[in-house]
């Protein structure tokens, strides 16, 4: 299959974006391949890629790119990872939020604010991926950073599952957000499906593979 340059591929839920790599390189025949993002295993959507050295070299400038979500939270219930592969524990709020406790709760959010990343996360600690240490059962700490997060739009409520819509900038973390989202509602969230529909001028539309 003849792909080259800067693509975007839509990677399913189930595999890694890892894997996304691996399979291009073998339908390709090119081993400079890498992307501009990971995406979770249970996450779907935009995966921009960049076959070949000259489209590796510009897969910087495209992790600094804007990037639209849609997510699905579970509000009332926490995850050990976030999303629905990790164990989960109920904690219930004093009184079920409004929708417009929801809506300024999410205003919150906007601009640019201090995120913990997940323990399970693909950020290296001591050369090695969070989520190594946190599924060995060892402790391990993400120091808080600073991100953009441009715009949430919240599409539907109805406790205690909520529907949104984030512009953020580089470095977000959507199951970082629902969980602290679920904080300041006075309970717990997690996202519970995730798709990343834009990553720069790369969208839905101009997806050219898909897995």
């Amino acid at each position: 299959m003849e792909l080259k340059g800067l693509v975007a591929i839509y990677k399913p839920k189930g595999i890694t974006s890892h894997d996304v790599i691996n399979h291009l390189r073998r339908i390709t025949g090119e081993q400079r391949i890498g992307h501009a993002g990971t995406l979770d295993p249970l996450a779907e959507g935009v995966l921009v890629v960049g076959i070949g050295r000259e489209a590796t070299k510009r897969l910087g400038e495209i992790k600094a790119k804007e990037k639209e979500y849609i997510a699905e939270i579970r509000l009332g219930m926490e995850s050990t990872t976030g999303d629905e592969e990790g164990g989960k524990r109920e904690v219930l709020p004093k009184q079920i939020p409004t929708q417009e406790d929801v809506e300024k709760a999410a205003r919150k959010f906007e601009g640019e604010i201090e995120q913990a990343p997940p323990i399970y996360s693909a950020i290296k600690v001591g050369g090695k991926p969070a989520y190594r240490y946190a599924r060995a059962g060892k402790k391990v700490e993400l120091l808080a950073r600073r991100v953009l997060i441009k715009k949430i739009e919240i599409l539907s409520y109805e406790w205690p599952f909520l529907k949104l819509r984030a512009v953020t900038g580089p470095g977000v973390y959507i199951r970082a957000l629902a969980r602290d989202l679920g904080r300041a509602l006075g309970t717990a969230g997690y996202s519970t499906d995730l798709e990343r529909v834009r990553v720069g001028e790369f969208t839905k539309a101009t997806v050219c593979f898909s897995l």
